[in-house]
């Protein structure tokens, strides 16, 4: 059931309430009609009036509800409470307003959050730069496989609206939650949370580095069971010992080497577990084979490390950590095996749209042909390059920032043989991908992993992945 559908016979806390909702989209329309429809003075404002806008304002409208497109910096007289989309930024207008007259503010989680009903399921959160979709993803499969009624929400697509007003019983929620959707929810609680890697992102929208991980932090303020952070990345672990949990909250590490006492790991390619068991000075569970992860790849392991302490904070069986990992199958673009042609083979990551997402992808191979480019959005490639250059066989560059990676490539990898592509239609990917095959050896990776968003060239990341495969398979044929 849509939450649009949702009416309520209970006495509601929004009744007769003015509110005001900041965007249309995805998560706008469904706030507004989920508050009319509890009787609340609905207005919706919105930067933009294209015919997308226009077409859902006129949706709205017929309900009742006002919308004012083309201004989303006016507050509107008498707002008692403003709901925005997440990927409004803090420093609009509208919210300078809001603060100047005592207006709170919440996102669409906030707003989820408090519309659980008293039995609600309990929430296993999941925040970090990179690998947040594919380690919730990981935790669902492993609670079904735990027999548990679950599903996989929030900034995965699904929205936690319909999941926490929609007829469908859960016996608990994995819940993948953004940067901005944590800025706009001060009350929420999870049971057990994860922040997976802090690496420098949406800096813009955040305004520095410590902005961006207080606002990750704030996933674990209120923890029940556990707090679970990455061992090889402190400043996770910092975040832990800020926050404010429940009495008898643990922490809980994962590490891709040999776990201490209240840590996951992995010992001769085998996931165990020293944190949910008993004795966990002397004991050990094992969990999974390194081969029920799909695809094994280093961060991945660490994802799948992530996705199993939050299931065994719930009380998941070890069994089912073990079936939960290989019935999971990895979304499109997220180092997808695309083919082997004359032994070399070609893998696609077109979702490494930063350097942080991009090193851990390097990492899972070598001698790698890397295919890298696109828009920076401010980043810097001198750390990853360092890191990476003794795995590259070579490099074949694409996109509007492309200069910026030849320069660190020519400072840190000078000896690493660099294609320049100067080009953005269509058959750039397919030019790029035959540049690599020609400077490919046998035994190699020729590996799509741009370190940058796809929008110079491509609509999303998916297109680019896409261009990528069509290019491989047309090479091949």
């Amino acid at each position: 059931m849509g939450s649009g559908q949702v009416t309520s016979s209970v006495p509601s806390e929004f009744q007769g309430k003015h509110i005001t909702v900041a965007g249309l989209g995805v998560s706008g329309v469904p706030a507004a009609k989920v508050l009319h429809a509890r009787g609340a003075i609905v207005t919706v404002v919105n930067d933009g009036d294209d015919a997308r806008a226009r077409e859902q304002a006129a949706e709205l409208e017929a309900l009742g509800i006002t919308v004012r497109l083309g201004d989303g910096s006016t507050l509107p007289e008498g707002t008692e409470l403003i709901v925005t989309a997440p990927g409004w930024q803090p420093d609009k207008p509208l919210f300078r307003a809001a603060e100047q007259a005592g207006v709170p503010v919440w996102g669409d989680v906030e707003l989820a959050w408090r519309l659980r009903g008293p039995d609600a399921a309990p929430w296993l959160a999941v925040t970090g730069t990179n690998g947040k979709t594919t380690t919730v993803q990981m935790l669902a499969s492993i609670l079904k496989a735990a027999g548990l009624r679950t599903a996989a929400v929030g900034n995965i697509g699904v929205s936690l609206l319909d999941a926490v007003l929609g007829k469908e019983q859960y016996d608990v929620l994995a819940v993948e939650l953004s940067s901005y959707q944590l800025h706009w929810a001060p009350s929420l609680r999870a049971h057990s949370a994860a922040v997976l890697n802090l690496a420098p992102d949406h800096l813009d929208w955040h305004g520095s580095m410590e902005a961006y991980a207080r606002d990750k932090g704030r996933i674990y303020e209120g923890n029940k069971v556990a707090c679970v952070y990455n061992v090889a990345d402190k400043a996770t672990e910092d975040l832990v010992r800020e926050a404010d949990v429940e009495e008898g909250c643990r922490a809980v590490g994962f590490t891709l080497g040999t776990p201490g006492p209240s840590e996951l790991g992995v010992v001769e390619g085998i996931l165990v577990d020293r944190a949910f068991v008993a004795d966990r000075q002397k004991n050990a569970q094992e969990l999974a084979e390194v081969s029920d992860v799909n695809p094994p790849a280093p961060h991945n392991i660490a994802n799948a490390l992530a996705a199993a302490a939050l299931a065994r904070a719930f009380g998941v069986p070890a069994r089912a950590v073990r079936d939960g990992l290989r019935a999971f199958r990895p979304d499109a673009h997220r180092i997808a095996h695309v083919a082997d042609i004359d032994g070399v083979a070609y893998v696609d990551d077109s979702k490494a749209t930063n350097t942080h997402a991009a090193e851990a992808s390097l990492a899972a191979y070598e001698p790698i042909v890397w295919i890298a480019g696109g828009l920076a959005k401010g980043a810097t490639f001198d750390e990853l390059v360092a890191k990476s250059a003794k795995r590259l066989r070579g490099a074949v560059l694409i996109g509007a920032d492309r200069a910026l990676i030849r320069e660190a490539l020519a400072r840190h990898a000078p000896e690493v043989p660099v294609v320049d592509l100067d080009r953005t239609d269509t058959g750039a990917m397919l030019q790029a991908v035959t540049e690599a095959k020609r400077l490919a050896q046998p035994g190699d990776t020729v590996l799509l992993a741009p370190a940058c968003a796809s929008m110079d060239m491509f609509t999303n990341y998916n297109q680019r992945g896409d261009a990528f495969a069509a290019a491989v398979r047309e090479l091949d044929a």
